[in-house]
């Protein structure tokens, strides 16, 4: 079990994770919270059906406890769904001495941590992460819902009280989802480490079977490396945005091919893969792209972008982007591995790039 101090200016937390980490929350919550009334549980579908049971017995010592189950992934980043939430809060009569409970994966922590920012103008939230991905969202208080015009653009920042990650959770994840976060690791492993980046081409040749150490190795170093920024830069106003490394184009690819028809580190891996290529172009990034390229397909990924996205319908996508600045589109490049840089990048050069780089596919997949 490990303990990873999470530092803000606005609050210090714990990260706990290990196999049976969620075994501590019920001491944490008596220890630091012994005048809680209320904790409201938020999880979704998938979890509900595969963890809710065993997770709430270790809760048993508090009387007054309430559920809710969301859809599964973002479906439950919906205006609805929030409002749903806020709605069953009032209803179950919540006060700020209440506390909001996460058990899930990324979507069900944003979605949590945006109802418990909001509630009553703020209540304490802890993150029980479920997958991998979640070991980047559950850091540093990002919180937010999507519009359907684009991804996580209705938020706040909110920092949770703790993260429980008990890495027994993530024995039933399914395929697409390990490669869904794992793409996360290897985005924190190039913007701030090339060692770890190292370490990992040369220790994880496969998804299907990770080790217990492997995988705990990778979530460690993933959230230590989030945890520097953040205490660098909660809010996002400077090194934070380095963290986005893949996100502007791959946020645009899940808006245009609609929420959940690919998942986040998916989209997010081919859009990493394409601001590689732009910052051996336009930062002269000394890079083995192929080495990289043939790695993640080893490991089940798709690297090309989909043929059926429209260019320009992607780039005013990445207009709305939360870096995009007077409509002009930021990417967060690397001069070299570990050093990021916000670059913007002209609507024709980009243009020109992603044709460029669907065309490339195309040819590969011939």
């Amino acid at each position: 079990m490990k303990t990873i101090t999470i530092r803000t200016q606005s609050k210090q937390y714990p990260t706990m994770i290990g196999h049976g980490a969620s075994e501590l929350l019920a001491p944490f919550l008596k220890d630091n919270f012994p005048s809680l009334t209320k904790l409201f549980i938020i999880t979704d579908e998938h979890i509900h059906q595969l963890h809710f049971e065993s997770f709430i017995e270790q809760l048993q010592d508090f009387q007054s406890i309430v559920s809710y189950v969301v859809p599964n992934g973002e479906k439950a980043k919906t205006f609805e769904v929030y409002y749903q939430l806020l709605t069953f809060a009032l209803e179950q009569k919540l006060d700020r001495k209440s506390m909001i409970l996460s058990l899930g994966g990324g979507a069900v922590g944003d979605v949590s941590g945006f109802v418990a920012g909001t509630f009553m103008r703020g209540i304490p939230f802890v993150q029980i992460p479920t997958t991998i991905l979640a070991h980047d969202s559950a850091v540093g208080g990002k919180v937010a819902i999507n519009h359907p015009l684009g991804k996580n653009l209705i938020g706040v920042f909110h920092q949770p009280e703790a993260v429980i990650y008990d890495l027994n959770f993530l024995g039933t994840l399914p395929q697409k989802e390990k490669r869904s976060g794992f793409a996360e690791v290897f985005k924190e492993a190039l913007i701030a480490d090339g060692q770890f980046y190292q370490w990992l081409l040369t220790h994880i040749d496969s998804l299907d079977s990770l080790s217990s150490d492997h995988l705990a190795y990778f979530l460690e170093q993933g959230m230590r490396i989030k945890g520097s920024i953040v205490a660098e830069d909660e809010k996002e106003t400077g090194v934070r945005a380095f963290l986005n490394l893949g996100h502007t184009l791959g946020h645009a690819i899940e808006a245009e091919l609609g929420y959940g028809q690919i998942t986040h580190g998916e989209a997010v891996a081919i859009g990493t893969i394409f601001a590689l290529r732009l910052s051996s172009e336009l930062l002269d990034l000394d890079f083995n792209h192929q080495q990289l390229e043939d790695w993640l397909r080893k490991l089940g990924y798709r690297i090309d972008l989909p043929k059926q996205l429209d260019n320009n319908k992607l780039l005013n996508r990445m207009k709305l982007d939360k870096k995009s600045v007077g409509q002009n589109v930021h990417f967060v490049l690397l001069e070299k591995i570990g050093v990021p840089k916000m670059v913007e990048v002209q609507d024709v050069l980009l243009l020109q790039k992603l044709e460029e780089f669907k065309v490339k596919g195309e040819k590969m997949n011939d």
